[in-house]
């Protein structure tokens, strides 16, 4: 990666087409282009045959096309395979890809590490780097699927960092996905999932761009929320919920409440009921996530007291919940054996 170069990827085909003209090309070069990184995923100017070899000399003179570079791998016994990657300033972040029966999700990350310190979470145990740019969230698709024996089916803006915390990059990536030539993957296969800050839902449901909205819930009590979750305190719970009913009815989509399951804090008879009433109000499903252990963060304070809810308490949690007529999900653990479960994902800065 050169550093006195413009990255073109991440660019969305707007921009890329304002760009063209104003290094006097043609319009629909820019069409080309957008195409070819895209959609056929070259990373060589040299590649983009429809293009003159003057132009493609001038692309490779004074622009990139590669902003991450695959530095390793390591695949659990689940098939579960987590990615690192190292940004152009040699920051790692790492990608994962769990595999299902009918589906291939990829899991990306939107920032090198998070700033908001939920409690339940390795990557917020790590701190905070720097946000990645739309081509830096883009390319980890793109590097993905050559690591994947199968094509990604999906994918999930729940690694590490808060996608909302990095609007722009997010949602110039977001737009990228939804072109008609991006034929990999379309939005109503892609998730993105947010702490809440409810500003920014407002401006996603407005966006125009309709990808589903994964809401990181964890209990319905502005209280014990703030406790595991100090983003609350600045966004309160009320406030987003009311942003994410604006997105259901904006996007006409089913929000996914986000649980993870702590023992004795948010797995109680209240909540239960809390969650019912919560679910009758806004047309919505429950992801319920078993706690996955940060020992491999050595936490303290709040962090190390968490303990994950017995498997037979998350049964029956589950089973008063369907009961009710919600409907719930029970993510299974994948990956926890190269720390590349839910909530785990964390790498050394440079």
């Amino acid at each position: 990666m050169n550093k006195n170069k413009t990255q073109l990827k991440g660019l969305t085909l707007e921009e890329l087409q304002a760009l063209f003209l104003e290094i006097g090309e043609a319009k629909f070069r820019a069409l080309q282009v957008f195409n070819w990184m895209y959609n056929y995923r070259v990373t060589s100017f040299d590649k983009m045959e429809n293009l003159s070899k003057p132009l493609r000399n001038k692309l490779k003179e004074n622009y990139s096309l590669i902003t991450l570079n695959f530095a390793a791998s390591e695949t659990s016994t689940s098939g579960t395979k987590k990615l690192i990657f190292e940004t152009e300033e040699g920051n790692k972040i790492e990608s994962v890809i769990i595999p299902d029966e009918k589906r291939n999700t990829l899991c990306i990350s939107t920032q090198v590490g998070c700033p908001l310190d939920c409690k339940f979470c390795a990557t917020g145990l790590m701190g905070y780097k720097k946000n990645l740019s739309a081509g830096e969230i883009f390319d980890q698709y793109l590097l993905a699927q050559q690591h994947s024996e199968r094509d990604i089916s999906n994918i999930v803006y729940m690694g590490m960092g808060e996608p909302l915390l990095n609007y722009n990059a997010t949602l110039n990536s977001l737009k990228i996905f939804s072109e008609e030539l991006t034929k990999g993957i379309s939005l109503k296969k892609i998730t993105v999932s947010t702490a809440g800050i409810a500003p920014k839902i407002v401006e996603l449901a407005d966006s125009g761009l309709k990808a589903k909205l994964a809401f990181s819930l964890h209990s319905c009590f502005e209280k014990t929320r703030s406790k595991i979750m100090p983003i609350n305190e600045k966004y309160p719970l009320k406030d987003n919920l009311e942003a994410v009913t604006h997105y259901a009815k904006k996007t006409k989509t089913r929000i996914t409440f986000e649980y993870i399951m702590l023992k004795g804090l948010n797995d109680r008879d209240e909540d239960i009921k809390a969650l019912i009433k919560l679910t009758n109000q806004i047309p919505s499903k429950i992801n319920v996530i078993p706690f996955n252990s940060l020992q491999h963060m050595h936490p303290t304070g709040f962090s190390a007291s968490l303990f994950p809810t017995e498997k037979k308490r998350i049964d029956d949690f589950v089973q008063i919940l369907r009961d009710n007529n919600v409907t719930v999900m029970v993510r299974e653990t994948q990956g926890d054996d190269i720390a590349a479960a839910c909530g785990q994902l964390a790498v050394k800065f440079k």
